[in-house]
């Protein structure tokens, strides 16, 4: 009987350190919320939405375009908004300001006529224009992905981030020698 009862309590508090130590371990994330599980898993959504996003608009989608921005905005809010996911406070204002263009591109996607805002600007980075319909909003989707991909530095804590899925512009071809000249 006292051999049962001590392999009882050895047991329980066994299970009672291995819980505080695997607890420790659960909240010992780096100041800043990078390592957490939530912040690398939105780290990734983002990255998916972000290559989708410029996969749709670089090929002239208008309304795979809007569906996408209407898809990373409310992302872009949550991180901004610093309560679902820890992370530093540049990277929530550059997940307030591309959800600021995210925003404003859908706006101005869902009505062409209308007015664009003055939003403050962001280094847009060296791109191609976006194509056709989606010409209009070129600057703001171009700062976008670049908001988006700084936020992804941030999210993903040092680790490179993928370069954006751009198709490279076709090489002028070479110039045809004129018989004669």
């Amino acid at each position: 009987m006292k051999g049962k009862i001590g392999r009882i309590i050895a047991v329980v508090a066994a299970g009672s350190l291995l819980a505080v130590g695997t607890s420790g371990m659960a909240s010992a994330s780096p100041a800043g919320g990078k390592g957490s599980s939530a912040t690398q898993a939105v780290a990734a959504q983002v990255l998916q939405m972000r290559d989708d996003l410029t996969k749709v608009a670089y090929a002239g989608d208008v309304a795979k375009t809007r569906a996408d921005l209407g898809k990373l905005s409310p992302v872009l809010a949550d991180i901004a908004a610093g309560k679902r996911y820890q992370v530093q406070s540049e990277t929530q204002q550059l997940s307030s300001a591309a959800k600021v263009r995210a925003d404003e591109s859908n706006r101005l996607l869902a009505d062409p006529t209308a007015t664009p805002r003055q939003i403050p600007p962001l280094p847009i980075p060296p791109l191609p224009d976006l194509p056709g319909p989606l010409k209009a909003v070129s600057d703001l989707v171009k700062g976008l992905l670049a908001a988006v991909t700084s936020l992804l530095g941030g999210l993903l804590g040092g680790v490179p981030v993928p370069p954006l899925p751009v198709p490279t512009p076709p090489l002028p071809a070479p110039p045809v020698p004129v018989p004669g000249t």
